[in-house]
């Protein structure tokens, strides 16, 4: 007669042939349950008529456990009874499994071989599961149970005094370092916020530690016991069957994997090649026709983001679980709350490429921008910030710019000057000529007017009852442009009352019986203030 030994290795030979002939046919995982007795696996076991193979698993288990559980029965008188077409597996005269043609099909065995394997193998069960229940073998796992747990309740309180002592050594001696720590890598971090980090990170692995040696305590102690012995069994399950099918997982898609580290080697070598390219073109090391260096940057976004799609499209159809009807929906989710979502955010992001292209304006420069007046102190790519006279900043979106009208008083101001202009109404009698001297002094005395182009005057327009004349002066820059019509305003009104001249601006209704006109005597009255005060 074989041993236990035996029928235990040829059983497991035979779970083995079971294993390939899954592995060639998928069919038979899905018709296949395992007969458990106390966490062991004794066979498997498929459907049959009236019985899926669920519920024939279950019913043989009960049957074993009765059996088992009647003192009365002998383990040998399991005995197999053959017909013509099933092997009864008995205890005396109860069933206790049933070996059909199609069980020994899928284990590729002769029927009445398997029916006496199986045979054996439930007596060998009857007789461990008696021999876990004796008195004997209940002292014993309680035994172990409680030394097991001393020493779990000491390691814990050891790990929380180990890493108690290590918190408060980090607290004393690497905190102050660390808060302190102002290096040109992690220049861009708080030192709070890096000790935070490395707080969060110690607590995590005190964490895992704790929770592994709880695993490993409720695994050990839950199979001593025959009763809990299903539990310890499926616990270990739940840890490595996760982690079996990872590894699976991670062997079948190494070459995906490969192929994509490939593609993410390339892209970053290319982009880095491109961004040394676009940096000498942008410091005018490298000069293309056509091409302003202010581009370079703007560029290389563009391309960046390109090259980054291209090789997105490319690595799609390697990314693991790319093909999954969850990745497809997630991704057309994702997509729709991008269309929905972006549409400003497009438009200004077109717009702000637009805008540099074009040549608009470029940082530094004064600009009119719809009723906005200031210098352009940003352009990104949604937006354009500019400071105005008043020191305020005004931001303004992209999209908006391109459909405004936009002035720069900067672009032409460094070649021929910026024109700076006013106009006055001066009546009839006054000889234009007079007018024209008096403008043209009025532009002399402002500071920042240039001699070279000259001021000039302009007579723009002869009304019903003044002449409208128009200085015309250059200054070199566009700072301070408010300041410069200020000063030439005061200059205008202080000359005009000089030569006792009447400006008629903006309306005439009559001749007054004085001239409006300010003496110089009247010109300093309270609450006015001198200009070296």
């Amino acid at each position: 007669m074989p041993t236990s030994r035996t029928c235990a290795w040829l059983l497991a030979f035979v779970a083995l042939t079971a294993g390939a002939a899954d592995q060639e046919s998928s069919e038979a995982d899905l018709v296949r349950a395992p007969v458990v007795i106390d966490g062991r696996v004794l066979a498997h076991v498929r459907g049959i008529t009236g019985h899926s193979a669920v519920e024939r698993a279950a019913a043989i288990e009960e049957r074993i456990a009765a059996a088992a559980r009647d003192s009365s029965l002998d383990p040998a008188k399991v005995h197999v009874e053959e017909s013509d077409d099933v092997s009864r597996i008995q205890a005396g005269d109860d069933l206790l499994m049933g070996v059909f043609d199609a069980d020994a099909a899928l284990e590729k065995m002769d029927r009445q071989a398997l029916a006496q394997i199986q045979a054996r193998v439930i007596r060998d069960a009857i007789e461990r599961y008696r021999a876990d229940r004796t008195p004997e073998k209940l002292v014993a796992a309680t035994e172990w149970a409680l030394i097991a747990t001393a020493i779990f309740v000491a390691a814990l309180i050891a790990v929380f005094f180990v890493t108690g002592r290590i918190a408060r050594w980090m607290t004393a001696v690497l905190q102050p370092k660390v808060l302190a720590m102002r290096s040109h890598t992690l220049g861009f971090l708080p030192g709070d916020q890096v000790w935070d980090s490395i707080s969060a990170t110690a607590r995590a692995l005190r964490f895992v530690l704790v929770a592994l040696m709880l695993y490993v305590y409720a695994q050990y102690t839950l199979t001593l016991f025959p009763a809990t012995r299903p539990v310890g069994a499926r616990l270990a399950s739940y840890l490595l069957d996760p982690l079996q099918t990872l590894g699976r997982q991670f062997v079948e898609e190494l070459p995906s994997l490969m192929f994509l580290l490939v593609i993410v080697v390339l892209t970053r070598f290319v982009l880095r090649l491109l961004k040394l390219s676009f940096a000498a073109i942008g410091s005018g090391a490298v000069q293309l026709s056509g091409f302003e260096p202010q581009w370079a940057v703007p560029t290389y976004r563009l391309v960046r983001v390109g090259v980054i799609a291209f090789a997105l499209v490319v690595a799609y159809p390697y990314i693991p679980g790319s093909e999954s009807e969850a990745f497809k929906g997630l991704s057309i989710f994702a997509g729709v709350l991008f269309s929905i979502g972006s549409s400003s955010f497009i438009a200004n992001y077109m717009a702000g490429y637009t805008l540099i292209y074009r040549r608009l304006f470029a940082v530094g420069d004064r600009v009119k921008i719809g009723d906005n007046v200031g210098e352009v102190l940003e352009m990104r790519v949604q937006v354009t910030r500019l400071r105005t006279y008043k020191n305020e900043e005004v931001i303004i979106p992209n999209s908006s710019i391109l459909t405004s009208e936009v002035t720069n008083y900067t672009s032409l101001a460094g070649k021929r000057g910026l024109i700076l202009h006013t106009t006055v109404g001066i009546g009839y009698e006054v000889p234009w000529r007079k007018v024209e001297g008096m403008l043209l002094t009025a532009a002399e005395r402002t500071q920042g007017v240039l001699n070279d182009p000259k001021p000039f005057v302009l007579q723009t327009g002869l009304g019903d009852f003044a002449v409208t004349y128009e200085i015309n002066a250059f200054v070199g820059g566009t700072q301070d442009v408010a300041g410069r019509y200020n000063e030439l305003h005061g200059h205008i009104l202080d000359v005009f009352n000089e030569h006792g001249v009447q400006i008629m601006t903006p309306a005439y209704e009559g001749d007054p019986p004085e001239p409006k006109v300010v003496p110089r005597e009247r010109w300093h009255e309270s609450p006015s203030r001198r200009p070296d005060e």
